[in-house]
């Protein structure tokens, strides 16, 4: 497997916004999980082949930050921050909310491939907690009923057709 010629291209298109090759690996990695859903083993190889990096190096990139999906992922991912302000102000209720409705534990999908459940550490929202976010939309001050609805509308949205999430990329320049 090779990257696609889309993915090269986007890349190269932005090379020169970056001072190295290491530089353009977090581009890279976005731009393999936006098209692939998730990063694989072999994705991190040729991410590494392309930008002369060693896997290694490619590797503890993508492990470090939460961001990338290491394993294939619903299509909405329900993250539910459950640091100290957040779990003291109600996260603790809504991770067992979003087990009870999805019926899966942490870090599982539903059967239907729809959604994943991921606990996370921290959306940097302690002073409007409990925060949550579906793919890229932002939620703060979150209780049970407001995350059933945000749910059922995730719900709606993907029988629709509908992508749920915001694009937080600009052609050719990453936010």
């Amino acid at each position: 497997m090779a990257l696609s010629e889309k993915i090269q291209k986007t890349i190269e298109g932005i090379r020169h916004q970056f001072p190295t090759e290491q530089a353009l690996l977090i581009p890279a990695l976005h731009e393999v999980q936006n098209d692939y859903g998730w990063v694989s083993i072999e994705h991190m190889k040729d991410i590494g082949e392309f930008l002369h990096l060693p896997l290694s190096k490619v590797r503890e990139v993508a492990s470090f930050y939460t961001m990338f999906k290491l394993s294939p992922q619903g299509k909405v991912d329900l993250q539910i921050c459950t640091n100290i302000s957040c779990w003291l102000n109600g996260a603790d209720k809504l991770v067992a909310c979003a087990k009870k409705k999805l019926h899966v534990a942490n870090g599982e999908t539903t059967a239907d491939g729809n959604f994943t459940l991921t606990q996370v550490e921290c959306l940097a929202a302690c002073g409007t907690a409990p925060a949550i976010m579906l793919n890229e939309d932002y939620y703060e001050n979150v209780d049970e009923a407001q995350l059933l609805n945000l749910i059922a509308q995730a719900q709606n949205d993907l029988a629709a057709g509908k992508v749920v999430g915001k694009e937080t990329r600009i052609e050719g320049l990453w936010l």
